[in-house]
C-alpha cells in the first residue's frame, strides 16, 4: 500500500472514531428529552435517512459523480441487505429496554466474530493468527473499559440470558449486512472496470430496503417497544411534539429539538464515514475502528454532561482496557509479511 493511501485510510479512521463517540454520546443525550420516545427517534433515522440519501445521491448524478453504470447494479443484494439490517433493528429493539453499557461490549464483540465468519464464508478471506490476536485484544479491551463500570450496579444485575442473547442475533444480521455491503463494492469494481461504486449508491438503495422491510415490520416493531397498533399514532404525535418542544407533553423535554436534531446530523454522518473506510479498505477494519470509541465514549459519559450531570466512577480496569485495545489494534495493523499477503 502506498503512502498516499495509507495517509486517506488513516484520516477516515480518525474521522470514524470522532464521529462513533460524538454519535454514542449524542444518542445518550438526545434521549434525555425523548426518554420516552425512542421509537420515535428510531423511526426518524430510518425512514428520514432514505430521503437525504437518495438527495443527495441524484445530486452527485447530476453532477457526474454517480454513473449511470453504479444505478444499474443489481438490487438483489441491496434487498438482502436491507432485510438483514431491518431483521437486526427488530431483534435489537426486543432488548432495547435492557440498553445499558454492558451491551455495547456484548454488541461490539458478537458483531465482530460475526464479520470475521461471514467474510470468510461470503468474501473467502484469510486472516492471519496476528490479525485474530489482534481483533481479540480490541474486543477484550473494550469488555475490560465496560467492567471498570461494574461497581455501580448498573450494568449486570438483573439482566436475563435472553438479552444478550437477542443482541447476539442482532449483531450477526447487521455483521452480515455490513460483509454484504463491502461484497458490493468489491463486485462493483469488477463490473465498473476497476471503479468502486459510490458511497450513496450503497448507503441509498440499502436504506431504501430497509425501510421498507421496517414499514412492514412497523405493527411488530411497535409492539416489541409496548406500544399496540391502536397506540402508535397517538405516540407518535405525542413524540413528534416532545421531539419539536410543542404544545404541552406530559414530561419534561427540555433539551429538544437541538439534541435529537444534532444527534441524527451526527448519526447520519458517522454513517456515511463508516460506510466509506468499508470501500477504503474493508468492513472488518471498518469495525475495530468504530469499536476502539467504545472506551472513549464510556470515559465521556463517566463525566458530569448537561443534562447528565450525575456521572460515573470508573475503575483502573478502565485505563489497562484501553491499552490493551490499542495493543489489538497495532497488531491487527502492522504491515503485512509475504506469507500474510492474502490475508486482509
Amino acid at each position: 500500500m502506498s503512502s498516499s493511501p495509507a495517509v486517506a485510510v488513516a484520516v477516515a479512521s480518525a474521522a470514524v472514531v470522532a464521529l462513533a463517540v460524538a454519535n454514542r454520546v449524542l444518542y445518550k443525550l438526545a434521549l434525555v428529552p425523548l426518554k420516552s420516545y425512542p421509537f420515535l427517534l428510531a423511526q426518524l433515522t430510518t425512514f428520514g435517512y432514505v430521503t437525504v440519501y437518495f438527495s443527495i445521491l441524484y445530486a452527485r448524478y447530476r453532477a457526474g459523480v454517480v454513473t449511470r453504470d453504479m444505478l444499474t447494479l443489481p438490487k438483489i443484494r441491496f434487498a438482502v441487505i436491507g432485510l438483514l439490517e431491518a431483521l437486526g433493528v427488530a431483534a435489537g429493539m426486543s432488548a432495547g429496554g435492557m440498553f445499558c453499557i454492558f451491551f455495547w461490549s456484548s454488541d461490539a464483540l458478537s458483531f465482530l466474530v460475526w464479520q470475521l465468519i461471514f467474510s470468510v464464508l461470503l468474501l473467502g478471506k484469510t486472516y492471519s493468527l496476528r490479525q485474530i490476536i489482534g481483533c481479540l485484544l480490541v474486543t477484550s479491551g473494550v469488555i475490560l473499559a465496560v467492567a471498570s463500570g461494574a461497581n455501580d450496579g448498573h450494568l449486570l444485575s438483573g439482566v436475563k440470558l435472553i438479552w444478550p442473547l437477542l443482541m447476539v442475533v442482532s449483531s450477526a444480521f447487521q455483521a452480515g449486512a455490513s460483509i454484504l455491503k463491502e461484497s458490493v463494492f468489491v463486485d462493483g469494481a469488477k463490473r465498473l472496470k476497476g471503479k468502486r461504486p459510490d458511497i450513496f449508491v450503497v448507503n441509498s438503495f440499502g436504506s431504501g430496503f430497509q425501510a421498507l422491510v421496517v414499514f412492514l415490520l412497523l405493527p411488530l416493531l411497535s409492539n416489541l417497544r409496548g406500544i399496540k397498533l391502536a397506540e402508535l399514532s397517538g405516540h407518535l404525535n405525542g413524540g413528534a411534539e416532545c421531539f419539536l418542544n410543542v404544545g404541552e407533553s406530559p414530561i419534561d423535554c427540555g433539551g429538544a429539538p437541538f439534541l435529537p436534531l444534532l444527534f441524527i446530523f451526527v448519526n447520519m454522518a458517522f454513517n456515511i464515514s463508516l460506510l466509506n473506510l468499508v470501500k477504503m479498505s474493508s468492513a472488518v477494519v471498518a469495525s475495530l475502528t468504530a469499536t476502539s470509541a467504545v472506551p472513549i465514549s464510556i470515559y465521556i459519559l463517566s463525566l458530569p454532561l448537561p443534562y447528565i450531570p450525575q456521572g460515573a466512577e470508573l475503575s483502573a480496569s478502565f485505563i489497562f482496557g484501553g491499552i490493551v485495545l490499542l495493543m489489538g489494534l497495532i497488531l491487527y495493523n502492522l504491515p503485512q509479511s509475504s506469507k500474510e499477503s492474502k490475508t486482509d
